[in-house]
């Protein structure tokens, strides 16, 4: 199983580069511009469900398979953030068993080259549960085919990043070709249970 890395991700870090750096900027910005290079897939900054990269999001749950499963994607705000959050009931009867809000990273046909990246960056907190990252490329030609990687979102918000070689291959013997991802995916799934997750950036690190 694949671990994430977790950093507390408070306020107080910011301060002095409050300062510096133009107000319009967020702190989740902020705080990437002082160390990183990152790739912003979604900082919400949007009134609708159009992310950065000009693609939506969508919600999707078991209920194309025969589940019942029910999730609800909305954005909202949580302690000041702007966020996208994921809330639903994982059920497992009819061979049921997710929830998902998922993200085109490209438009359709097209792919996104990450090779210059190290891995998937959020800014996310949940209800102490455990999440998936699930990604897909042109290898994946069956619904249930993916490369995943797992974290627990606890009750503050965190950074947390997910390097690609944690990443595993679901149902499909081929590696993860970070030079063509075309799907991401935050996923509730595999037990029952209340889901709750928000996330305030997605991303690629270097």
């Amino acid at each position: 199983m694949a671990h994430a890395i977790i950093r507390p991700f408070g306020r107080r870090r910011f301060i002095l580069a409050s300062v510096l750096i133009p107000a319009a900027w967020s702190l989740e910005r902020l705080a990437m511009a002082r160390s990183d290079d990152v790739l912003i897939l979604d900082d919400f900054a949007r009134d609708d469900l159009i992310s950065a990269r000009g693609t939506p999001w969508r919600g999707f749950s078991d209920r194309v398979m025969g589940g019942i499963s029910q999730e609800t994607i909305a954005l909202t705000e949580i302690d000041g953030r702007r966020c996208l959050r994921l809330t639903g009931d994982v059920r497992l009867e009819n061979n049921g068993g997710f929830i998902q809000m998922a993200l085109d990273l490209a438009p359709e046909g097209q792919t996104l080259d990450a090779s210059d990246y190290r891995g998937v960056l959020l800014v996310g907190r949940g209800n102490g549960e455990s999440y998936g990252v699930h990604l897909r490329t042109p290898d994946c030609v069956r619904p249930w085919q993916s490369y995943r990687a797992n974290f627990v979102a606890g009750s503050e918000w965190q950074e947390i990043r997910l390097p690609f070689d944690r990443f595993e291959p679901h149902r499909l013997m081929e590696p993860l070709d970070v030079r063509h991802l075309r799907r991401l995916g935050l996923v509730a799934i595999g037990r029952a249970f209340h889901a709750d997750l928000a996330v305030g950036v997605v991303g690629l690190y270097d």
